[in-house]
């Protein structure tokens, strides 16, 4: 392989230190208060241990999933991210091919860079749209409406931002969409001068989506997102024809009462940490979701999954698919679309590896058997 190519997660993240201006990368690998909460997530999964098994080696490996009605080569997808092209330009794009290669999903945000129209019209019906009620209902609802007539199949509503957590690396670079460029700011880009100079030629990326609804206003990060409750789930419910997802659950009477609203699945995150500074591990929260909602129900997973392995651990704790957000951008920032499919085949090839250490052929047969220890 080559000099560039990336072996794990830690490579891309140490790479894109270095290459991005503080300001990105802080908004990237940043979190929530203390940032405890994410490093919690890299603990818990951290403190899970699979059991290898011998004797048992096969030439065939089994990577697909069928979820939500879609055949889907791999055991994991890209989770909705926004600003990606802050990462690097064209990231969004990037993102979007490497899932149509790969034949996973790619979760578009209402936050990306890129218009949704776009990305439905380059992934797909591997493109999944997450949305933000973010300002008025009425903006809420064009943007669902751009959904459909794009042709989404899968909608993610993320509910676990009711007012958007202020995060201290943030508020000390002066991070602010779109960007404003003082002093602080000017000094932190010249001295990134390879990122610098590419974003200058591509353009400051800005939240597409906002500009792109009628009678949308700018996109305002601090705006607030109250207006996903339970009332619009269910008018959603009623009005989106597709499949429905709902992001950002933890707790296990909230799991159930999104199941009997209607939705397909639901989506265990604590938003990687960025967002409720004590939250519990999103892996603890999973266990504990999956133990009430049953063996059939689907459920999606994210935050803190770094390795083939942790994908592993995430689904044997009972998830049907897992979804990568941070290593993704980190492999961006490090090099482009170049460093974004060298994690990707490493992540792939951590995931065989490790199916094979465990005495697992079918990534469909994976369960708490395949821990080294009991849930706790």
């Amino acid at each position: 392989m080559s000099r560039n190519s990336l072996y794990v997660s830690d490579d891309a993240r140490h790479k894109a230190h270095r290459r991005l201006p503080r300001i990105v990368f802080d908004y990237i690998d940043g979190a929530v208060g203390n940032e405890s909460a994410a490093a919690n997530n890299l603990a818990a999964l951290e403190r899970l241990r699979l059991m290898p098994r011998v004797l048992a080696p096969t030439q065939q490996y089994l990577l697909t999933k069928t979820l939500l009605g879609q055949n889907l080569s791999l055991p994991f997808g890209i989770a909705p991210m926004g600003m990606c092209n802050l990462a690097w330009p064209g990231a969004d794009r990037m993102l979007a091919a490497e899932a149509v290669r790969r034949g996973m999903p790619h979760g578009v945000s209402t936050a990306a860079s890129t218009t949704l129209e776009s990305m439905a019209e380059q992934a797909g019906a591997l493109a999944w749209f997450q949305l933000y009620v973010t300002g008025s209902l009425e903006t809420a609802w064009a943007l669902v409406d751009r959904a459909e007539a794009s042709g989404y199949q899968v909608l993610i509503l993320t509910v676990d931002v009711p007012r958007v957590a202020p995060r201290p690396r943030d508020q000390r670079n002066g991070f602010n969409m779109p960007f404003r460029i003082g002093t602080q700011q000017f000094m932190d880009f010249a001295r990134h001068p390879h990122w610098s100079l590419a974003s200058l030629l591509a353009g400051v990326p800005a939240a597409a989506n906002f500009d792109a609804t009628p009678g949308g206003k700018s996109f305002d990060r601090y705006a607030s997102r109250a207006g996903a409750n339970w009332a619009f789930l269910d008018q959603l419910r009623r009005r989106w024809k597709g499949k429905l997802i709902v992001k950002g659950v933890l707790n296990p009477d909230d799991a159930q009462r999104i199941r009997a609203a209607g939705a397909d699945a639901v989506y265990v995150s604590n938003h990687g940490g960025r967002q409720l500074d004590s939250a519990p591990p999103a892996i603890t929260a999973l266990a504990q979701v999956r133990a009430v909602l049953g063996p059939d129900f689907p459920l999606i997973f994210d935050s803190g999954v770094r390795s083939g392995e942790d994908i592993l651990k995430a689904l044997a704790c009972g998830a049907d698919f897992v979804m990568l957000g941070r290593p993704l951008l980190y492999a961006l920032g490090a090099d482009g679309a170049r460093g974004l499919s060298s994690l990707l085949d490493a992540i792939v090839e951590s995931l065989l590896v490790a199916m094979a250490q465990i005495g697992l052929s079918d990534i469909n047969d994976i369960n708490t058997t395949h821990l080294a220890a009991p849930l706790s």
